[in-house]
């Protein structure tokens, strides 16, 4: 099912443009929007004649920047359907399409890794394995068979809603084996192969990834102008929902990976309520909401907007990436189906990793220890960058563990490609979009050490000057951090 853009919201999308000459302008701007996924591919772009009106420039205008974008291969035209959104295959995916770490013993010596948003462990993590040894010979004369988690842990997690303005019963959580196979549980339960599920792009490769393996047809959704006060498309995402209908919606509303946006209230309300609308049940990704390094409040659970939800959630980001303990948290007639899901996978999660995570979910001190560390990190990461490449445009995130970086010019992909020679492995954009696309964009992770950090930005900045100077790109605006 081919997607279809109103003229009036690729008006919204394109603002301005340059108009000296305005189709090379027009074809710049479309571009751009095609590039980074806010058209998403397979779009049905505006009949040439729609454009004009709605930018008010000639229709030749168009019909030159229409041609010009398929020549360019962003766009192809199809006799008698119309002109739909395109990616270069040169620009899909150079890397592969999921995020690794290389730093365990197959990095070469002084190489820096950034792939990977995750952490060791902080100081606090080694006395609460230490204490959930000592409880462990207490379980050890039953089978250790849990589906659904550890009684303790599944109220710790109930309880933890609960103050977060969400009221939870702990028979609605189970305890999985972190994040994505939670993801993975879900999407075996609730969907059939061949049944289209939403995703925002760009989106956490690993997530991608997790839901074609339970043969999802993915359906991209534009998380917009991600520089932006909005963040989300929201006009957007309901065009979406309405013309391809998908019975699942992927959605990270807390500290989104890779862009680092925290969804508002108002925003999470508009999106339940299109997700009712048309039926589509939402999933949550919900693993990084905890880490908030800013003092203001949060906002609502998504699931409090929308009661059908299934909301999943983690402490390998927080704690520690080795201690891989998830949750789904599900409407009471969701959670026998999710069982029987689970029991397809795995027969549980490891009862020493549930003790562990008891004596850690709510230890306030050392979730304060994790946030000032990130707190610190990020910091370091953004001065490091304002101060080497200015020219590089990010928002500074309230929470979560990366930045998203957009190059004023050239290609990420290959940039990143140039980079791991100074030993420094960074993920391009591409891998973060779920057809292609993002190709001026970058994530870098603040998991490292400061100084580690410092000297990445040191050697990119490097080698960034060494690189052949290509036209910014249009209707770039302000330029360096936003605030």
């Amino acid at each position: 099912m081919n997607r279809s853009l109103t003229p009036e919201h690729l008006a919204t999308l394109i603002v301005q443009f340059p108009r000296k000459p305005a189709y090379r302008g027009l074809r710049q701007a479309l571009q751009e929007l095609i590039g980074d996924g806010r058209i998403p591919l397979g779009t049905r772009l505006p009949s040439e004649r729609a454009v004009s009106q709605a930018l008010a420039v000639s229709r030749n205008t168009v019909t030159r920047a229409y041609a010009d974008l398929v020549a360019a291969g962003f766009a192809t035209a199809r006799q008698g359907a119309g002109t739909f959104a395109a990616v270069p295959e040169e620009h899909r995916r150079a890397h592969e399409h999921a995020l690794r770490s290389v730093a365990s013993g197959h990095a070469p010596d002084g190489a820096i890794d950034l792939n990977c948003a995750s952490t060791s462990a902080i100081a606090g993590i080694a006395p609460a394995y230490e204490r959930a040894l000592e409880r462990l010979p207490s379980y050890l004369g039953s089978d250790g068979h849990r589906p659904t988690g550890l009684p303790t842990l599944r109220d710790l997690i109930a309880r933890m809603y609960a103050r977060r303005g969400l009221p939870t019963d702990p028979e609605q959580i189970m305890v999985t084996s972190g994040a994505l196979a939670a993801t993975a549980v879900v999407a075996r339960a609730l969907s059939r192969f061949g049944d289209r599920v939403m995703i925002e792009s760009p989106v956490y490769p690993n997530a991608i990834e997790a839901l074609r393996l339970g043969g999802a047809r993915l359906v991209a959704s534009p998380m917009g102008d991600v520089l932006g006060e909005e963040g989300w498309d929201l006009g957007g995402i309901e065009a979406t929902l309405r013309q391809t209908r998908p019975h699942l919606a992927h959605l990270i509303p807390d500290f989104q990976n890779p862009t680092g946006l925290l969804m508002r209230d108002d925003q999470r309300e508009r999106y339940a309520a299109a997700l009712h609308a048309t039926r589509t049940i939402p999933i949550v990704d919900e693993s990084l909401q905890a880490i908030a390094l800013t003092d203001a409040g949060m906002p609502l659970p998504f699931a409090a907007h929308a009661p059908g939800a299934i909301t999943i959630g983690s402490v390998s980001k927080l704690l520690w990436s080795g201690l891989r303990v998830g949750w789904i948290r599900a409407p009471h007639d969701l959670v026998d189906r999710l069982i029987q899901a689970r029991l397809q996978l795995d027969l549980g999660t490891a009862l020493f990793d549930q003790l562990v995570v008891t004596e850690l979910l709510d230890d306030g001190e050392v979730i304060a220890l994790r946030r000032e560390q990130l707190r610190r990190r990020r910091d370091a990461l953004a001065h490091a960058i304002a101060e080497r490449l200015p020219d590089w445009r990010f928002r500074l995130p309230d929470g979560g563990m990366t930045l998203w970086l957009q190059l004023p010019h050239g290609s990420a992909t290959q940039l990143a490609a140039n980079l791991e020679a100074v030993g420094v492995h960074v993920p391009p954009g591409p891998m973060f979009s779920v057809e292609g696309g993002n190709d001026q964009w970058l994530r870098i992770p603040y998991v490292r050490p400061e100084d580690e950090l410092i000297e990445a930005v040191k050697r990119i900045a490097d080698l960034w000057s060494t690189m052949p100077f290509r036209t910014p790109r249009a209707a770039q605006g302000s330029r360096g951090v936003i605030l």
